[in-house]
């Protein structure tokens, strides 16, 4: 799994904002359009894309886009 990949997946749950704006340093729970509907659009989406579950607790404890994907590449990495 490639990092710009999941930031154009990422930037896909979001309606105002230009994907170009997405960087892995995107503190993503200060965008103005994050909500409890956005973490749920990014869990169903992690889920349907790369067939990992992401918690709440994951999301919690992330800061950042980078921290997300790591969080996700190594659930991957434990179900191969």
């Amino acid at each position: 799994m490639e990092i710009n990949h999941f930031i154009q997946n990422f930037a896909a749950q979001f309606d105002d904002i230009e994907a170009e704006k997405f960087n892995p340093e995107v503190k993503f729970r200060d965008l103005d359009e994050w909500s409890s509907l956005r973490a749920l659009s990014v869990i169903a989406m992690t889920n349907e894309e790369y067939d990992v579950f992401l918690t709440g607790e994951d999301i919690r404890n992330s800061q950042t886009i980078q921290d997300l994907f790591q969080i996700i590449n190594s659930k991957c990495q434990v179900t191969k």
